[in-house]
């Protein structure tokens, strides 16, 4: 009984849920909340993160989004010198799924591209927030990194949309 109760609550814990009919497959399923949100970052919607050092701003995606996409294989960017603006995309993710747009959350100037992408793309799937960055812009409204979300508010965010799909 004991057991019974600690698999139930560490299940609980886990956000592991028991199938409700025996001849269901698999006979557990596992919610997404297990991808991470890192402190002191901001957060779009559309799954892009923001890192404000100093001038320049560090762009990538999101645990989350690279969660869903899978095994990233492609990723196309823009070069050094080219303006960002807010909401559009700047370049595209390609996985074994689906191809994406990867849109900037803030406007500005890009001043590096993270080249180690081109060879090596799955830096994004096993390093969102470090390796896997994407690139490095100098903003032109450093305001808008504060109409972000922060990490509890994508973390709801996120839940809801799972809770949605």
């Amino acid at each position: 009984m004991a057991l019974r109760m600690w698999a139930s609550s560490t299940a609980n814990a886990l956000r592991i849920s028991s199938a409700s009919k025996a001849h269901l497959s698999p006979a557990f399923s596992f919610s997404r909340c297990f991808s991470s949100v890192l402190e002191g970052l901001k957060y779009a919607s559309s799954h892009e993160w923001v890192k404000h050092e100093g001038s320049v701003a560090t762009i990538g995606i999101t645990d989350h989004a690279q969660d869903h996409l899978g095994e990233v294989v492609f990723v196309e960017l823009p070069e050094a010198g080219r303006s960002v603006s807010a909401g559009t995309s700047f370049g595209a993710v390609e996985s074994v799924k689906a191809t994406s747009d990867i849109n900037s959350p803030i406007s500005g100037d890009v001043v590096e591209v993270n080249s180690k992408l081109t060879e090596s793309p799955g830096l994004i799937n096993s390093s969102p927030y470090e390796d896997g960055w994407m690139i490095k812009i100098k903003p032109s409204n450093p305001s808008e990194v504060e109409s972000l979300l922060g990490a509890k508010e994508y973390t709801k965010f996120c839940e809801e949309e799972d809770a949605a799909h």
